[in-house]
């Protein structure tokens, strides 16, 4: 499919589905960065998180299910986002818990 049939086919439900999924999932953007830049994930919620992962696979799912490309795109993106958001957050908790005098 070339892109000029894909964009002349996306309806105005499309449009606001891809826009609702821009502004959601680069709201994970800045956590990211002040994780990575700060190498520290202490006030992270491992609980949130894994239910926020578990949803946006659910999500996923749905996407598939419904076949709405703005919902697949931005599931799979938000998923990596969260997926290391978490990943950093057991890497530093499980470096500052080793670092730990005894």
């Amino acid at each position: 499919m070339d892109p000029e049939s894909f964009f002349g086919s996306l309806t105005s439900m499309d449009v606001l589905g891809l826009v609702a999924g821009t502004l959601t999932t680069i709201a994970f953007v800045p956590q990211l960065l002040k994780v990575w830049s700060s190498k520290s994930a202490k006030d992270i919620s491992y609980g949130m998180f894994i239910l926020f992962v578990s949803g946006i696979v659910l999500w996923e799912v749905y996407g598939w299910g419904i076949h709405s490309f703005p919902v697949i795109l931005f599931n799979v993106i938000t998923f990596i986002l969260g997926c290391a958001i978490l990943t950093l957050k057991f890497i530093f908790d499980r470096r500052d818990q080793n670092e730990k005098p005894d």
